[in-house]
């Protein structure tokens, strides 16, 4: 007991001023007023008293004064490009390059490539099978076997053969075996098919001989005149002028496929074997007769010579006539391809006043 008389008091005392008081009749009880403790409890209540929609909101910016944001890139994978200033940059995938694209053109190249007969077996069975031969490159030095009789067969059909190194085969296509052919890219037609064609039409022979053409784009657009202008035939010879290669055959626009070309050894025995079966044979030159005065009615065979050297001497002579264009600007000279067209439309014209 003596424990807890001496324990301080703890108790706190009760201030009797901050109390509230009764009225007389005991009914209504008078909050205290002016103390520090008063104040904050009126403070506090009137702020919960206050409405949460009374309070001022913040002002909200229109959608159409805002400043426009940057557009969203498109979820999934995205680019990432290097940026030397904010490093990686994100940027939305161009979905474009998902869409379905026709394969590329064959390159030149391409079709090159795809023209060499490699081996001695494929070579062989080319000869055998009558596909055209632009080209037969032969390795040098002693070749038997097999390559001989090649070689023999290619002779007999009067193919252009050309020796070279080995070193210079190998970079054509390799494991050639001493042999490389150039395909044609269109089969060769004989001179005597051109001849029956303009027979089961009815009509007189219409035929361009070309002396020395070697731009294929040049041969391609000569073939396409050509056959606008109803002529049955197109005679090549195998020196000194292009062939049906890829680029002339894509140069020609189709009309490859609705015409006749030949390839012949010697030209000028073909023009006198044109000239024995009544055609008559024009050479197109630069100081022949004004081509609008001639008849072309009739068998005719027209021959265009290359820009630079134009026809051969002997061909020239081997023609019953040499005809030109009028120029009258300051150049001389038209575009083998242009000059062939213009004469053509000019046979075309006088064959049409016969009917």
């Amino acid at each position: 007991m003596a424990y807890y008389d001496k324990a301080p008091q703890k108790r706190k005392k009760i201030n009797y001023g901050e109390m509230g008081s009764w009225d007389e009749e005991g009914t209504h009880y008078k909050k205290p007023g002016g103390t520090r403790k008063q104040q904050e409890g009126q403070r506090s209540a009137g702020r919960r008293e206050e409405s949460r929609y009374d309070r001022p909101q913040k002002q909200r910016s229109s959608v159409k004064n805002a400043e426009p944001r940057e557009k969203r890139a498109p979820s999934g994978v995205r680019k990432y490009t290097r940026q030397e200033d904010n490093g990686f940059e994100r940027k939305p995938r161009d979905y474009r390059q998902y869409e379905f694209q026709p394969a590329p053109e064959q390159t030149a190249a391409a079709e090159e490539e795809s023209r060499i007969l490699c081996g001695r077996n494929p070579i062989r069975e080319a000869l055998r099978s009558g596909r055209g031969i632009e080209k037969l490159l032969v390795q040098k030095g002693e070749l038997g076997g097999s390559a001989q009789e090649i070689v023999m067969e290619a002779r007999s059909r009067k193919i252009v053969i050309q020796e070279l190194e080995k070193r210079k085969l190998d970079e054509i296509a390799p494991h050639h075996q001493g042999l490389i052919a150039y395909a044609s890219a269109y089969q060769y037609a004989e001179v005597e098919d051109i001849l029956q064609t303009a027979r089961d039409k009815q009509e007189d022979p219409f035929i361009i001989i070309l002396d020395g053409i070697t731009d294929p784009h040049n041969l391609g657009a000569i073939i396409r005149t050509a056959e606008c202008t109803g002529a049955h035939g197109v005679i090549l010879p195998i020196h000194r002028s292009v062939g049906l290669t890829p680029a002339a055959v894509k140069a020609s626009a189709g009309a490859i496929e609705h015409i006749k070309v030949a390839r012949v050894v010697n030209l000028n025995r073909t023009i006198d074997d044109l000239k024995q079966a009544g055609i008559w044979t024009y050479a197109v030159t630069m100081d022949g007769k004004d081509y609008e005065k001639v008849d072309f009615r009739g068998g005719t065979a027209l021959i265009i010579g290359s820009e630079g050297s134009g026809i051969s001497r002997l061909t020239e002579e081997k023609c019953d006539l040499s005809v030109s264009l009028p120029m009258n600007g300051v150049l001389d000279s038209l575009n083998a391809s242009v000059a062939a067209g213009v004469v053509m439309y000019r046979v075309l014209s006088c064959r049409r006043k016969k009917g």
